[in-house]
């Protein structure tokens, strides 16, 4: 049977560590009242953590470096077109035709 993988917005996330720095409580027992899986509050921290506000970024969205990977790709697949079709003009051009 296929375990189904809960997913939590970034806002939960961010209201989760903000319970767990202002209430006093442990993470564990946080995370029981929220009905999370047992070390997701850490992981959340590190991650917060490690990346700030670009922490949680959702569906969709990309942190600023994968944005600019995949613009730079776009750009890289654009450029191998363009060099591709001049190669082929060359060919055109240098042979005449009879």
């Amino acid at each position: 049977m296929k375990k189904t993988r809960r997913t939590y917005i970034s806002e939960f996330k961010l209201e989760a560590i903000r319970l767990s720095k202002t209430s006093g409580k442990s993470d564990a027992q946080i995370e029981q009242d929220l009905g999370i899986s047992p070390g997701c509050l850490s992981r959340w921290k590190q991650k917060l953590a490690k990346d700030g506000e670009h922490a949680f970024p959702g569906r969709g969205r990309l942190t600023p470096e994968q944005e600019q990977v995949r613009r730079l790709e776009r750009e890289v697949k654009l450029l191998r077109q363009e060099r591709d079709i001049l190669k082929k003009a060359v060919v055109i051009f240098t042979h005449p035709s009879k």
